[in-house]
């Protein structure tokens, strides 16, 4: 497997579940529905066997059979906000054992990209922000982040201007237990992986020292 890909196993399963979810979308034939169900329990059986058991069959399976029409990525957002010394903030997420990422999660239906990326620092930072650019869009297997998941994802990741240099009351938090400024060269080393990379945040200062630079993705 070379560097930033994913397994082969895992690509071809997650074709296979989403071949049966687009599948079963459109098709009148009972047969088709048949034959779409079993090929939706072989995704969930190849992804599981693959897994080195932190993945059940099962788990998998009702995983997979929430999922209807026709299959595309989800999509997850982040906002990169720098303060007037150029340090980026960053929050420690509690489902991940309290490693560092930047604001973000999934992006919500009926609001914009942008507005999911603003929403998403306030309530997991306190801090009130404005999206001003899309610096990156990348496939998140592409990048080789971890751990990988069942689905195809594609994460935006906005520069945010910082509108209040005080964080407002949001209530409890139930998914961050810090945030806090970090400069370039004091990133904390324990970040949560499946969320942002290295690399990730360092064309995010990049986008920040030079606002010029056009949208990055793949």
């Amino acid at each position: 497997m070379a560097d930033g890909q994913e397994p082969a196993w895992l690509v071809w399963a997650r074709e296979v579940q989403a071949v049966a979810q687009s599948g079963l979308a459109f098709t009148r034939d009972p047969y088709d529905v048949e034959r779409y169900h079993a090929l939706t329990a072989l995704a969930a059986r190849m992804m599981a066997a693959s897994s080195d058991g932190t993945a059940e069959a099962g788990t998998l399976g009702r995983l997979f059979a929430a999922e209807t029409g026709y299959a595309t990525p989800k999509v997850d957002v982040r906002g990169a906000v720098f303060d007037a010394d150029g340090r980026l903030l960053m929050v420690r997420e509690l489902a991940d054992g309290g490693r560092w990422t930047l604001p973000g999660g999934w992006a919500d239906v009926n609001q914009t990209a942008s507005a999911c990326a603003v929403r998403e620092v306030l309530e997991e930072s306190g801090y009130v922000v404005r999206a001003t650019k899309l610096a990156l869009v990348h496939d998140r297997g592409a990048q080789g982040h971890h751990p990988a998941g069942p689905f195809s994802i594609y994460k935006l990741f906005f520069l945010c201007e910082l509108l209040d240099g005080r964080p407002v009351a949001t209530g409890s938090n139930i998914e961050t237990s810090d945030a806090r400024f970090w400069a370039e060269n004091e990133i904390p080393t324990d970040l949560s992986t499946g969320r942002v990379l290295p690399h990730q945040i360092a064309r995010l200062f990049a986008h920040r020292r030079q606002p010029e630079l056009p949208t990055e993705f793949d």
